[in-house]
């Protein structure tokens, strides 16, 4: 593995290395100074993990991770097409320092695959359920009163 883990608070920070393919280093970016993506926060944050790209088959780098430094150069306090400059000429291999919060996992952290939601939400399942078998009992109800 090549990459190092550290952090506390809630927090973890951790080294990546990305070797750049022809595509790019397979993530887009938001944030900076003029584009704020978190309130009162300027930082660079992964916005999407591109499909078959350098971060995508690493499987490390998750979206919302915010991006704390590229080949060890600060990006605090950029604006965001500055930032985007830095990924854009930061060479064939790239070392990116980034900072996640530690979120309780049922299971194993990783990309998703094709197809995969990653599971549906307990209320998208629980809601329609819940609506069907009140109808149900409604229309049982309405039945037999009706005998």
């Amino acid at each position: 593995m090549n990459g190092s883990v550290a952090g506390g608070g809630g927090l973890t920070e951790e080294v990546i290395r990305l070797t750049r393919r022809p595509s790019g280093l397979g993530f887009n970016i938001v944030g900076g100074t003029d584009q704020q993506y978190v309130s009162n926060d300027s930082s660079i944050y992964v916005s999407r993990i591109k499909k078959d790209g350098a971060a995508y088959l690493d499987g490390r780098l998750q979206e919302g991770d915010k991006i704390l430094a590229i080949n060890g150069r600060d990006l605090k306090d950029l604006r965001h097409m500055d930032a985007v400059e830095l990924f854009r000429n930061a060479g064939y291999d790239v070392s990116l320092k980034i900072q996640r919060r530690l979120q309780p996992q049922n299971g194993p952290v990783g990309h998703r695959g094709d197809g995969d939601s990653g599971g549906l939400p307990l209320a998208a399942v629980l809601v329609p359920g819940l609506a069907l078998a009140a109808a149900a009992v409604w229309i049982l109800l309405r039945y037999r009163q009706r005998m």
